[in-house]
């Protein structure tokens, strides 16, 4: 017999969030990563397993937008090495963005948010980061009545003005 009351092929679904960096709220690269990795694991879901991947497409936009807080932009180093001695490289958070672009620094802070076992590598597949506006995603995107469901950053700053309700007060 089954513990499940209620649908759940709904809460296996995996639906394409939203979320554009130049949006005025949103925050600093290390709490939207964390949001970003709460959205890749699926811990937002009521079937929420650390064992499977059960986790929802994150289109996060204007990444060239990117957004961090102090002198992060140039006291960050990222470092790579290629197993050889004497090759190890160190490049600063601005130097990666003009290099590789705002993207590859959202994966990075992403990449770490998450938990370390063999399902890191499928969750980070589940990021698509784009340094511009246009996306090949715009169809998957959860449509409601002819209009796009808003993003979880959109949600949040709604409850802020008091528009959502649902809270104590």
């Amino acid at each position: 017999m089954s513990q499940t009351v209620g649908k759940t092929r709904t809460a296996y679904n995996r639906l394409f969030h939203p979320i554009s960096l130049s949006h005025p709220s949103t925050p600093p690269l290390g709490r939207l990563a964390s949001r970003i990795a709460t959205l890749l694991m699926g811990k937002h879901k009521p079937t929420f397993n650390p064992s499977t991947d059960c986790g929802d497409y994150v289109v996060a936009t204007h990444c060239s937008d990117i957004h961090v807080t102090g002198k992060k932009m140039t006291k960050k180093k990222y470092y790579s090495h290629t197993t050889r001695p004497g090759s190890l490289k160190e490049i600063n958070m601005e130097g990666l963005i003009r290099k590789w672009g705002g993207a590859e620094v959202l994966k990075r802070a992403v990449r770490g948010m998450l938990p370390k076992n063999r399902l890191r590598d499928v969750r980070m597949g589940r990021l698509k980061a784009f340094e511009g506006n246009g996306h090949p995603y715009k169809e998957s995107l959860v449509r409601v009545e002819g209009r796009e469901v808003q993003g979880w950053l959109e949600r949040e700053e709604r409850m802020r003005e008091g528009e959502g309700g649902g809270g104590k007060g």
